[in-house]
């Protein structure tokens, strides 16, 4: 008893949703690019495929990933949560076994689309509409947890692919990590959401400390406020994924040693993990809503000193501000939506705006590398971003409650 009383209350209540939230999560790491950019090389050179046909195979099973998430995301609203935990497992399983059998381009171009649909989408997906439609009292706090399963995936799952890699071969972390899903994860999984019925059952009355009232999708897209608020969701991982992706560049154009970037991924991840923590009571004390304007302000900062300064020390602020950023949309992000729109439809809602997500990282790589073949200098690429980050973040400043729209009936 002891040992339960020092942990936080939230997790007391509902340990067993509580680690399912942040595990989904988690998982979901074998369908992020970190995991996936570890093998890169390999795959290419094991399918014949050329550099150009190999990402464009990523970003075609990364935007049907998003399609596919619009769609099918509101699952999480009618069915059981473990029904939904069976079926992401086996399309994220069937993913990385596909990966992992060293086929062709078509089983790759299958694979690839079942991590990123499985893992960063339904995985991803599950871990923080959880987190935020289960505990509303501390919607805050347990979304944080939930998102410091990412942090814990990029720390875990890259190294020990290249230490299995390194003894048996580059597709043996991906056979091993289907099984691993099939028969570790998904009986945990399953038993930790046992007793979770269909969420329109389970959010009846006093749990349903959001919006006074559930909105559907559709309701959402015609309210005004959703377009507003939805940029500064959008804006950090679009400015991460464009910028990271192209990091080797940007450290040429800058004069720093791949070495630099990588000691200066560190104040990244303490940045990312520790915003996670410390936004979970912010958004408790203030709202989700009048969080999510002050996240873009650390990126903002740190596009600011990219664009401005020169020297070493740069890589290590600019990417440190970076993952404050990061963290701190992850956490208010995770929590907006149930504050603005209820519980009852929140996976068809959290579906939309994540879709959003994953087409941004899609197109945002490819957007970054044409901007600097055009010649534009990272000076003048950050400035702009620093702009227009920090007007994402006005544009959630002014968005209205939906309430405030409601249309009679």
């Amino acid at each position: 008893m002891d040992r339960m009383n020092i942990l936080p209350e939230f997790i007391r209540q509902k340990p067993g949703l509580a680690l399912f939230a942040m595990l989904a999560v988690a998982v979901s790491g074998f369908g992020q690019t970190f995991f996936v950019s570890v093998f890169g090389e390999e795959i290419r050179a094991s399918t014949g495929l050329s550099h150009t046909t190999y990402g464009s195979l990523y970003s075609l099973a990364t935007l049907a990933s998003a399609a596919m998430l619009f769609k099918w995301g509101r699952l999480v609203d009618i069915w059981p949560l473990s029904r939904a935990v069976l079926l992401a497992t086996a399309i994220l399983s069937l993913g990385c076994l596909l990966v992992g059998l060293k086929g062709g381009m078509l089983l790759l171009s299958v694979g690839f689309f079942c991590i990123r649909f499985g893992g960063q989408g339904l995985f991803g997906h599950m871990g923080m509409t959880t987190a935020a439609r289960y505990f509303s009292a501390h919607r805050g706090k347990a979304v944080a947890l939930a998102g410091s399963g990412f942090p814990l995936a990029e720390a875990v799952l890259p190294a020990g692919a290249v230490f299995v890699a390194a003894a048996w071969g580059w597709h043996a972390p991906w056979l091993g990590a289907s099984m691993f899903l099939a028969v570790l994860m998904l009986p945990l999984m399953l038993y930790l959401t046992r007793e979770v019925s269909a969420p329109v059952q389970d959010v009846p009355g006093k749990e349903n400390s959001g919006s006074s009232r559930s909105y559907t999708r559709e309701e959402v897209l015609r309210d005004k406020g959703f377009y507003l608020v939805l940029p500064s969701i959008v804006a950090s991982p679009f400015m991460v994924t464009a910028l990271l992706f192209h990091q080797a560049a940007i450290a040429s154009l800058q004069g720093w040693s791949m070495q630099v970037v990588g000691t200066a991924f560190t104040c990244y991840a303490a940045g990312h993990l520790g915003a996670l923590l410390g936004t979970g009571p912010l958004v408790d004390r203030i709202t989700a809503g009048r969080t999510l304007p002050l996240a873009v302000l650390p990126m903002t900062g740190g596009l600011a000193v990219l664009s401005i300064f020169q020297g070493v020390w740069v890589a290590y602020v600019y990417l440190g501000l970076m993952g404050i950023t990061h963290g701190m949309t992850a956490t208010a992000g995770g929590a907006v939506w149930a504050e603005r729109y209820g519980l009852l439809h929140l996976g068809a809602v959290r579906a939309m705006a994540q879709s959003a997500v994953v087409l941004s990282t899609a197109v945002s790589p490819l957007l970054m590398g044409l901007l600097l073949d055009l010649g534009l200098g990272i000076t003048f690429l950050a400035a702009v971003f620093a702009v227009l980050t920090l007007g994402c973040g006005l544009l959630a400043r002014i968005a209205p409650l939906p309430g405030k729209q409601d249309r009679e009936g």
